[in-house]
């Protein structure tokens, strides 16, 4: 049962040496930036600790890891090293014929050869799909911001965003719009059962259509071309068809799980619509009832074919107010539910991954027994301070685009937010800005977590600027206004 957050509980002391905490993770900041043809490119993913060898591939740039870092620097007006990251990653996109359009996972200069990483490196092998889906998003930011309009429809970019789109929207044996990916395939990159259609992955796919309407619509307005309006037809209707898809079978609320826990089952023919994915009552797990509240909503994190997974997954979640793929009354039942289950999802250290956590032997049977993976730890219910800038961001852009809804809603979370960015800001430093925490609170450091992690340095630079310096720049993150 969620019970009433403790304030007494929560570190979020207001503390003198804020100033001095973020020129310092400025400086840390400053050193994670890393060259490839002798200009700065973006930020290897951790600072080698002083005390400890092997790297293992931390000294790479790894495009996932580097999105609030491009952002940020866009804040900075740094412009020239956004460009360069997205023209090297333009020139590492595959060509081969099992790739081809699939962007690097990684990548890094050695003896000035740029070498990439597309997953053969990694751990099981896996391709990383959302660095692709986040490349025409960081792509369509740059271009709006810096107003570089002719880096937007050069023949380069334009090729770059065909040959994706070839990648992602082609006939398959599945009829629904959403991608489909094997475990491991985006941010969770170790085995937590979340193969199929994840949520992350899926609204990244929205945002990365919108994204690439965008440039196509930027290239359509000096060129006529019949290819090039049909592709953008094609575009909208998927980005369109999927948006409906989520909204009709992930968004849940207490009302809806009611309504499904009593549609018929086992249905064939033409009145599948009811139940289109089989979906047994029992398979609704209890937790729900007290976590769902009464006006609370959120997405669910993959739908497969009576297998839905009921955990909440932050990012994705985020992701969905950032893009605009929810509407602004989800929104706010979204941040209902986080203020409802802030003792889970926020705890001493924002935010938790997912909720709740596999244990015993769905642990065993679904992670493999992955010695990571391990219940509270990494991916399966650990806490990232990474992730609380993409919340951060769904709250003030909210606020922004609609000043006069529920304020005593939108009040509570930017106080909730406010309290969380100073737990942040006092325990981070003395953890040496980890990775990851573990445990039901969030309190321990991660039991394999890599300290001086890049983006828990510039999550929090983020979240400072949105809250401190111009909070204004928060409509940097929207990526629906032209």
């Amino acid at each position: 049962m969620a019970q009433q957050f403790s304030q007494e509980r929560l570190r979020v002391r207001p503390s003198s040496r804020e100033d001095a905490v973020v020129a310092r993770a400025q400086e840390y900041f400053e050193r994670t930036l890393i060259q490839v043809g002798g200009k700065p490119v973006g930020s290897m993913a951790a600072l080698q600790h002083p005390g400890r060898e092997g790297a293992l591939n931390y000294d790479e740039v790894f495009l996932r890891d580097n999105v609030p870092v491009m952002l940020y620097l866009l804040l900075q007006g740094r412009h020239d090293i956004v460009r360069h990251f997205l023209e090297v990653c333009l020139d590492l996109q595959s060509s081969a014929y099992q790739t081809r359009g699939v962007f690097p996972t990684s990548f890094v200069e050695h003896d000035g050869r740029v070498l990439a990483d597309y997953g053969q490196r990694s751990i099981g092998r896996i391709t990383s799909v959302d660095a692709s889906l986040w490349w025409p998003v960081l792509c369509w930011l740059y271009v709006r911001r810096s107003r570089d309009w002719e880096f937007g429809v050069s023949q380069k970019v334009q090729r770059g965003v065909q040959l994706l789109l070839d990648l992602v929207l082609h006939p398959t044996f599945e009829g629904t719009p959403v991608l489909f990916v094997p475990d491991c395939a985006f941010m969770i990159d170790r085995p937590m059962d979340v193969w199929g259609a994840p949520l992350e992955v899926e609204v990244l796919l929205f945002g990365c259509l919108r994204s690439c309407c965008q440039l196509m619509e930027l290239a359509q307005k000096g060129n006529t071309s019949r290819l090039l309006d049909q592709r953008l037809l094609l575009t909208r209707a998927w980005q369109r068809d999927l948006r409906l898809f989520l909204l009709k079978h992930y968004w849940v609320t207490s009302k809806t799980l009611q309504v499904l826990r009593r549609r018929p089952t086992e249905q064939y023919g033409d009145h599948q619509h009811q139940n289109e994915f089989n979906v047994q009552p029992q398979v609704i797990p209890p937790w729900l009832q007290d976590w769902l509240e009464e006006r609370g909503g959120y997405l669910i994190g993959n739908m497969r074919t009576g297998r839905p997974d009921f955990r909440f997954y932050s990012l994705g979640n985020a992701l969905a107010c950032l893009f605009g793929l929810v509407s602004a009354p989800q929104q706010r039942a979204l941040f209902r539910l986080v203020l409802h289950n802030r003792e889970h999802l926020m705890a001493q250290m924002p935010m938790r991954i997912c909720h709740p956590p596999m244990e015993g032997d769905e642990w065993r049977d679904k992670t493999g027994s992955d010695p990571k993976n391990w219940p509270w730890s990494y991916h399966n219910g650990g806490h990232w301070p990474s992730l609380l800038w993409f919340l951060g961001g769904a709250i003030l852009l909210h606020e922004q685009r609609h000043p006069s809804a529920d304020v005593l809603l939108m009040g509570q979370m930017k106080a909730m937010l406010e309290e969380c960015y100073w737990s942040q800001l006092n325990q981070l430093p003395r953890q040496q800005w980890a990775e990851y925490f573990d445990g039901p609170t969030g309190t321990w450091v991660g039991q394999q977590a890599r300290t001086y992690q890049t983006w828990t340095i510039v999550g929090f630079l983020l979240l400072h600027h949105l809250l401190r310096v111009n909070p204004r720049d928060v409509t940097l993150l929207d990526i629906n206004t032209p």
